[in-house]
């Protein structure tokens, strides 16, 4: 079908895509101060939207909404049909509790604090 639309209606509909893909996302990188939203993640990496994407070394932080979910360590980005394409070279899931040196039992909950 797309070969019977002219270049300018093809390019219309893949800025659409591109727009509907990046307000229904909740994904988001935050490169320090800098907050840069994810138009798609898989297993090793990610991709951000070219225009605006920097090229990221190093560690970044990977949120759904307000929800931290991974710490991860980008290695590599290249350019790929507007979009610009990072990968991990580790990804570690962030944990909502602090860790402990020793072991819970299974009936035992956390420690929760007395409302003030």
């Amino acid at each position: 079908m797309t070969e019977y639309l002219t270049r300018e209606m093809r390019e219309a509909m893949e800025a659409a895509r591109r727009a509907a893909q990046r307000r229904s996302g909740r994904l988001c990188i935050h490169d320090g101060e800098d907050v840069h939203p994810v138009l798609r993640m898989w297993e090793d990496g990610f991709a951000l939207a070219a225009k605006d994407a920097p090229i990221l070394h190093g560690f970044v932080d990977l949120y759904d909404g307000p929800r931290h979910l991974y710490q991860c360590l980008v290695m590599t980005s290249r350019v790929e049909e507007g979009e610009r394409v990072y990968e991990f070279k580790r990804h570690s899931r962030v944990n909502e509790t602090p860790p402990v040196d020793f072991e819970r039992a299974e009936e035992e909950e956390p420690l929760r604090l007395p409302p003030l």
